[in-house]
């Protein structure tokens, strides 16, 4: 009995320890897709410096659907962290 008792805790354990490293994961990957969008923006803006403002612009847009979409997987690690 107590045996099974002590792998079902570790197997939670194991769950939350993972859910953790999947949520670090998600924020890593999101700032290095938002670095390498202003990586990309700065070197085209200076290539044409006259079509600036709508490549910031869609840089923008673009970086918000990427933190969007990180913020979803952080929310769905940490529901696994409850659950």
């Amino acid at each position: 009995m107590l045996t099974i008792i002590l792998q079902a805790v570790a197997g939670a354990a194991l769950g939350k320890f993972g859910a953790a490293i999947g949520a670090g994961i998600a924020a890593i990957a999101a700032a290095i897709g938002i670095g390498k969008i202003g990586k990309s923006a700065l070197e085209s803006s200076a290539r044409q410096p006259e079509a600036a403002g709508g490549m910031r612009t869609t840089a923008i847009i673009i970086a918000a659907l990427i933190e969007g979409a990180c913020l979803f997987a952080i929310l769905v690690c940490l529901l696994g962290i409850t659950g």
